[in-house]
């Protein structure tokens, strides 16, 4: 068995090998910023396998998420409580995405390659967000990561192209029920999902 392959068999149990360690962390995190940029990544297994190489150009953030449905502000009048719409509201992008975003917001000169998690307790969720910076040398002459610097893949976070935006948009899904799916949910009337 490798390296990667004992990082990855902790990792699969986090709070059963590394409870008390990652409690630490997580105090600690939770006092960081909401986005903050890190020199290596927490899970090199995971980094590695999304694409991450200790290169220039490529750099690790981790992002904190709150966790919950989201807060809807409570109709005055002009229905029953039952249809006022206020509980049990999710949002329909996950906290992976979500998390993609506020990284990709944060440093705007770069994209998002991938993300995954790393911790959460009872507030919030904590992820690791890859970036890139299409428009480095090391980049471009890269086989396996210049792909990113071609236009179609500007701002591709905020348009659902990563991994994370793919899954919420519902496109692992195929077969009966998601006719509604392809090219996109906005293409048929937000019937999707």
């Amino acid at each position: 068995m490798g390296m990667y392959k004992y990082i990855s068999a902790l990792w699969k149990r986090p709070y059963d090998y590394l409870g008390d360690l990652l409690k630490k962390r997580i105090e600690q995190w939770r006092e960081d910023p909401v986005v903050k940029r890190i020199p290596k990544p927490t899970r090199l297994d995971r980094a590695r396998a999304l694409g991450y190489k200790a290169k220039p150009g490529i750099i690790v953030v981790r992002v904190r998420v709150g966790k919950g449905a989201m807060h809807v502000t409570r109709p005055r009048k002009g229905r029953k409580p039952k249809r006022m719409r206020v509980h049990s509201l999710t949002c329909k992008k996950s906290l992976r995405w979500i998390a993609e975003e506020k990284a990709a917001r944060k440093y705007p000169n770069m994209e998002v390659l991938n993300s995954y998690w790393v911790g959460e307790d009872g507030q919030y969720e904590y992820y690791e967000v890859i970036l890139v910076d299409p428009h480095h040398p090391a980049i471009k002459n890269d086989k396996d990561l210049s792909w990113i610097c071609s236009r179609k893949h500007k701002r591709r976070v905020f348009r659902g192209l990563t991994s994370a935006g793919k899954k919420s948009r519902g496109l692992r899904n195929k077969g009966i029920g998601a006719e509604k799916i392809r090219p996109s949910i906005r293409s048929n009337d937000r019937k999707g999902k």
